[in-house]
């Protein structure tokens, strides 16, 4: 709660629950973190899979947990955070294109 400073919820970090990776190669992407690598001395890895279904890997220090389960407990960008290849990027504007075009 923002007006009086009190924390009235937080959420563990465990499998299952969907985080949005805060740095690195796969900065703003959102997925459920699937596997945890504990790596002693060494960075620990965390793997995640979007809702798209591909799977990525990345450091611990790099994932912050943003909600239980699949239900994100803020609000997520207009991609849902959804890394799209380059073809289908460049699929996706070229039709927002020809849908402006034809309008």
């Amino acid at each position: 709660d923002i007006s009086t400073g009190k924390i009235t919820d937080y959420i563990k970090f465990d499998t299952g629950n969907l985080c949005m990776v805060t740095g690195g190669r796969n900065l703003g992407r959102v997925g459920l973190v699937t596997n945890r690598e504990r790596h002693p001395g060494s960075f620990d890895i965390v793997h995640v899979k979007d809702a798209a279904g591909h799977s990525f890997a990345t450091r611990l220090s790099n994932i912050f947990i943003i909600g239980k389960g699949n239900k994100p407990w803020v609000s997520l960008p207009k991609g849902k955070g959804i890394l799209l290849s380059i073809a289908e990027e460049r699929d996706k504007r070229l039709a927002a294109k020809a849908a402006t075009a034809g309008v």
